[in-house]
């Protein structure tokens, strides 16, 4: 048996990220020339069934006995495809489906035996990502014969008839139980020499981006006046910088544009989307601005004249000093990466990401990628006419600050 080829079983319920998961490995081995390859049962499904008879929850249901045997014939044409892959030039074969059950894993433990076998588990049980990832689904053509809402209740009750026969990994030989928007591994078991080990793994924990384009909201009243926090909306020529930054941008395909809550970065990413062919808005409370407490509004001029000692404490440690009723950098740091993760993990195969933050927001964005001394962050420049391009790989990291005008 070859030490050099291995099958990747990947295992979840819909929604988790087992798709992107193996894109990501996908492209990730054939960067170090090792030649791979998806099988994915639902392509099989999309093919060979119509759509209104896959997008419908009963399809999925553990008692209809004609659907249960039609996606176990799925799952058997993607294992002969795989095996034959190996057999010839292929090194790394995924298979991309639910396999949410203990019996088909057992039928591809044995059907599957000529090269060593890792079953990959995604986990992911936070309810605002779930939902935005269902929602996100049903947006495929699969759904689009269906209104949004019943697509999407469809969708959740396609979960729930998984969720009957769902088993956790335990039994298997070899696995490898992932929280897939942390990439954070939980659980891990080797019976086996699993090949290409100690690179995959480092895969599975490591965030990458290709593209990304860390973009400050335009000009605002508050800007002007240097007041802090609030939600104003955009001046004339904060109009004016937001439609510049969507002629420059109107030749690269952006899927999605992540923003917080505030007026001033969905205003900013409204003229962004709007000469894109295609492109979602999703707005995350993680990239909300800094809370400045109870000086949200005030000018800095206006802190130190009426809040002399909030002003002193901050000046001595911008960092780490927190707002009364308000927040720090420090109290941040852990929501701003919750936000890049959930980012990373809902703009799923993308090469480009954006994200249209605030000055606090994009400095804490930047040090993550950057490592820079925590003393250093409150400092980092976050100009509104020019954004930060970063690519951050394991054979790339780049780092430049571009004019749009």
């Amino acid at each position: 048996m070859s030490d050099e080829k291995l099958y990747i079983v990947l295992m979840g319920l819909p929604a988790r990220g087992k798709s992107t998961l193996g894109v990501r490995l996908r492209e990730a081995f054939r960067k170090d020339h090792i030649h791979t390859r998806i099988f994915n049962n639902g392509n099989l499904r999309r093919i060979y069934r119509p759509l209104a008879e896959t997008s419908c929850a009963e399809f999925y249901s553990p008692d209809n006995p004609a659907a249960v045997e039609l996606r176990k014939k799925f799952t058997c044409m993607n294992m002969e495809k795989a095996k034959v892959y190996l057999r010839n030039s292929g090194q790394v074969a995924i298979l991309d489906a639910t396999n949410a059950g203990r019996s088909r894993r057992v039928m591809i433990e044995e059907f599957l035996n000529d090269h060593p076998l890792l079953f990959i588990e995604c986990v992911n049980d936070d309810e605002e990502i779930l939902n935005l990832s269902v929602l996100e689904k049903t947006k495929l053509p699969e759904f689009s014969h269906l209104e949004c809402k019943k697509a999407q209740a469809e969708f959740l009750k396609r979960i729930d008839y998984y969720k009957m026969i769902y088993t956790r990994l335990k039994a298997e030989r070899n696995y490898v139980r992932l929280d897939s928007l942390q990439n954070k591994i939980i659980e891990e078991k080797h019976t086996d020499a699993i090949p290409l080990y100690a690179r995959l793994r480092d895969y599975l924990v490591t965030d990458e981006v290709k593209n990304l384009f860390l973009i400050r909201h335009t000009q605002t009243e508050y800007n002007l006046e240097d007041r802090i926090g609030g939600d104003p909306g955009l001046t004339r020529k904060g109009k004016e910088q937001a439609e510049a930054l969507g002629h420059f941008f109107a030749g690269r395909r952006i899927s999605y544009i992540f923003t917080s809550r505030k007026l001033r970065t969905k205003r900013t990413a409204e003229a962004i989307a709007r000469m894109q062919d295609s492109c979602r808005i999703i707005a995350l409370k993680e990239f909300d601005e800094i809370n400045a407490g109870v000086c949200e509004g005030m000018t800095y001029v206006e802190i130190e004249k009426k809040m002399p000692q909030i002003f002193r404490h901050r000046e001595a440690n911008k960092y780490a000093y927190a707002y009364p009723e308000g927040e720090s950098y420090a109290m941040m740091k852990p929501r701003i990466e919750e936000g890049i993760k959930k980012s990373f993990f809902l703009n799923r195969r993308a090469d480009n990401i954006m994200i249209v933050g605030h000055q606090a927001v994009n400095r804490l964005i930047l040090s993550h990628f950057l490592y820079r001394r925590d003393v250093d962050v409150p400092y980092i420049y976050i100009p509104q006419d020019r954004f930060y391009h970063i690519v951050s790989t394991q054979n790339k990291k780049l780092f430049e600050l571009k004019r749009y005008d």
